[in-house]
């Protein structure tokens, strides 16, 4: 069986997580191989640079930001995306090329020509045939997480409310790839359309 790769993406408190791992516990069910794994993290330099990134390092120069990222990302690739993919298995990734340009483009004014350069560059081939991005206002998804949170999400509303914009002009430039999925819906129905969009795609067996 051929390897799959699948991303889910969303801001920050959009319930991506839960259905990452609610199709997680479908393909076991299922009994179709595959990994689930998450950025920045995912390897044990990964979770290092997972950690400064989001807790422990000071404030950041948006390009030491971005090189930071995807210095997580080439090793997640090398080390665990691409041998799984070798090996047949549907691999999850809660978080992938397209958080960067996201966060660190739209969010944080980076150079977004510059982060899908750099994507290419690590990822090479290991693209995802199809994404799973899960919308919600952010003052909805900012009452979902509560209190306080990493660095990240204890940005400003304006700049989640660039994050989200750029999620939706990415799906718009992307229609093929990505999937818009609203996350105000129950979890169970968004998980149903997350397993209907594979079930079409075929190829798998058992589905």
């Amino acid at each position: 069986m051929q390897g799959f790769l699948v991303s889910l993406e969303g801001i920050d408190g959009c319930g991506k997580s839960t259905q990452a791992r609610l199709l997680q516990e479908r393909l076991e069910r299922e009994n179709i191989p595959h990994l689930l794994t998450r950025e920045p993290g995912g390897t044990p330099a990964g979770e290092m640079i997972r950690r400064l990134l989001l807790q422990e390092a000071p404030a950041l120069a948006i390009n030491a930001e971005i090189l930071l990222y995807m210095a997580a990302r080439a090793e997640l690739v090398e080390t665990v995306i691409r041998p799984a993919l070798a090996a047949g298995k549907v691999v999850i990734c809660d978080r992938y090329i397209d958080s960067t340009v996201a966060y660190q483009g739209y969010g944080s004014g980076g150079d977004c020509a510059w982060i899908r350069a750099l994507n290419e560059r690590v990822t090479q081939d290991c693209r995802p045939r199809l994404t799973f991005l899960f919308d919600l206002p952010v003052e909805e998804a900012l009452r979902r997480r509560g209190g306080s949170g990493d660095r990240i999400e204890e940005r400003d509303l304006s700049y989640h409310r660039r994050v989200r914009q750029g999620y939706l002009a990415l799906a718009a430039a992307e229609p093929e790839r990505i999937m818009l999925i609203d996350a105000a819906a129950p979890a169970e129905r968004q998980h149903e359309a997350v397993w209907m969009k594979l079930c079409s795609l075929g190829g798998w067996h058992g589905l």
